[in-house]
C-alpha cells in the first residue's frame, strides 16, 4: 500500500477501530443486502432484512416460492420494492439454477468470470456486483461507491468525476489484493463518508481533517 493510501487508512482505522463490515449472517443474507441497498440507506435495508427473516423468506426457495405481494410487503422498507422484488428473486432463480442454490458453489467460480456472471443479471451493476463478490464471496476485489469518490477527490488523489473502472483499478494498482485490507477499507471509507464527507462536507472531528489543512474540501 502507498504511504498516503496507508495514512488514510491508518487515520480512519485508529478513529472507527474494525467496522466488520459487511453486516449479515450468511453469504445469501449479504448478497440480498447488497441488492437491497440500492438507492436507500443501510437503515432501510436493516428494516427489509429482517422482515425476510421474520417471514421466514430469506432462502432462494422461499424467494421463488412466496406470492409477489408477500415479498414486496417484506422489501417496502428498501425503497423500489417491486424492482428489488425482481431483483432478488432473479438473483435467487440464477443461484438456484446455476448452483443448486449453494452460495458456497457459486463463490468457486474464478473471480473475472464471476463478475462478467452477476453484471448480466438484471438489476445488477459494477458495484453491487463487487458487494456480492467482495463480501458474499471472499473474492478480492476493491468495491467503490460514492463516499470512495468523493474523499478521494476531496483529498486531491483523484479527479472528482473519475468512473468507477478507474478508480477501482486506482485501488487495486496501489492497494495489495488483500481481502481483510479490502473489506476494512471500504468499511472505512463508507463510515466516514456517512459521519463526515457528506454532500456538504462536516470536517470537523473528521479524522481525515487534518491532511486538508492546504486542501479544503469542496
Amino acid at each position: 500500500m502507498t504511504p498516503v493510501l496507508a495514512d488514510l487508512y491508518k487515520r480512519m482505522s485508529a478513529h472507527y477501530g474494525t467496522t466488520h463490515w459487511w453486516p449479515g449472517d450468511t453469504p445469501f443474507e449479504i448478497a440480498i443486502g447488497a441488492i437491497l441497498t440500492q438507492n436507500t440507506a443501510w437503515t432501510n435495508v436493516e428494516k427489509a432484512i429482517a422482515n425476510l427473516k421474520s417471514a421466514r423468506l430469506l432462502a432462494p426457495k422461499a424467494m421463488l416460492a412466496c406470492p409477489d405481494g408477500d415479498l414486496e410487503a417484506a422489501l417496502r422498507p428498501s425503497g423500489y420494492f417491486r424492482q428489488k422484488a425482481v431483483r432478488v428473486r432473479g438473483f435467487s432463480r440464477h443461484l438456484i439454477d446455476h448452483y443448486g442454490g449453494s452460495m458456497a458453489r457459486l463463490s468457486r467460480r474464478p473471480l473475472a468470470e464471476l463478475r462478467e456472471e452477476l453484471l448480466a443479471l438484471h438489476g445488477i451493476g459494477p458495484e453491487t456486483a463487487d458487494d456480492i463478490l467482495l463480501y458474499a464471496c471472499g473474492k478480492p476485489i476493491f468495491v467503490v461507491d460514492t463516499y470512495t469518490r468523493r474523499i478521494f477527490s476531496r483529498h486531491g488523489l483523484v479527479p472528482e468525476d473519475i468512473k468507477y473502472h478507474d478508480l477501482q483499478a486506482f485501488f487495486h494498482e496501489h492497494v495489495e489484493p488483500d481481502l481483510h485490507v479490502y473489506r476494512e477499507y471500504h468499511g472505512l471509507i463508507v463510515w466516514t463518508g456517512k459521519d463526515f464527507c457528506r454532500n456538504r462536507p462536516r470536517c470537523e472531528g473528521c479524522p481525515l481533517a487534518p491532511l486538508l489543512s492546504s486542501r479544503p474540501a469542496r
